[in-house]
């Protein structure tokens, strides 16, 4: 990471915090209401081929007492309404503007795998993990409805861990080498452009 991509970050990171500290703290209370606790999802993630941390999210779905793998598929049923809403606004990621603060991510970068898919492709995210990992990236905005619609026809959670692996793993990592190569704050700022324009585009 550059300097001027840290500070970008820690500067943005921290406007947002105050800009829509009063809009987390609403959406807490409604999660409460509806939802119950735990209000947040901290999962483990890779920055890393060894490198975890852990990622902080607003639980979008239901607690079970094991969780594992990608959470498309036979998992979409756990969503519950309130989470699917935060979801397709990405109000869900508002939290890791704290794990950006530490450094743990960036604005713009691939996204942070499972430790699963960094050991079972350890080559691969030695490369694209050169790159720090990002809450959006070009891989987000180019494969994410490709990526929903392939894991929207498996059944169990064997098949979703293996469609993932063998389809999506490979596909996001060559976008996700294509950002590398061309990374800049002008290709950065086009990216967060197009994922909030994608985020309106939805409805």
């Amino acid at each position: 990471m550059t300097w001027r991509k840290r500070i970008f970050d820690l500067f943005f990171a921290s406007l947002l915090i105050v800009i829509l500290g009063p809009v987390l703290l609403l959406l807490l209370l409604w999660l409460l209401c509806k939802e119950g606790r735990p209000l947040f999802y901290a999962g483990e993630r890779m920055k890393g081929v060894d490198q975890p941390f852990r990622l902080w999210k607003l639980r979008t779905m239901t607690v079970v007492a094991r969780d594992s793998g990608v959470s498309g598929g036979e998992k979409s049923a756990r969503i519950t309404p309130t989470g699917a809403w935060l979801r397709s606004k990405r109000l869900d990621e508002f939290p890791q503007l704290w794990n950006i603060l530490k450094g743990d991510i960036s604005f713009v970068g691939p996204r942070p795998p499972l430790r699963q898919y960094t050991e079972a492709h350890p080559e691969l995210y030695a490369q694209v993990l050169k790159s720090r990992p990002g809450v959006t990236g070009l891989a987000s905005i180019v494969y994410h409805k490709h990526e929903a619609a392939l894991l929207a026809r498996c059944r169990s959670t064997a098949q979703t861990d293996a469609v993932y692996s063998r389809l999506c793993v490979p596909a996001k990592a060559r976008l996700d080498l294509i950002y590398q190569r061309h990374q800049s704050m002008c290709f950065d700022f086009d990216i967060v452009f197009q994922t909030i324009g994608n985020i309106f585009r939805r409805d």
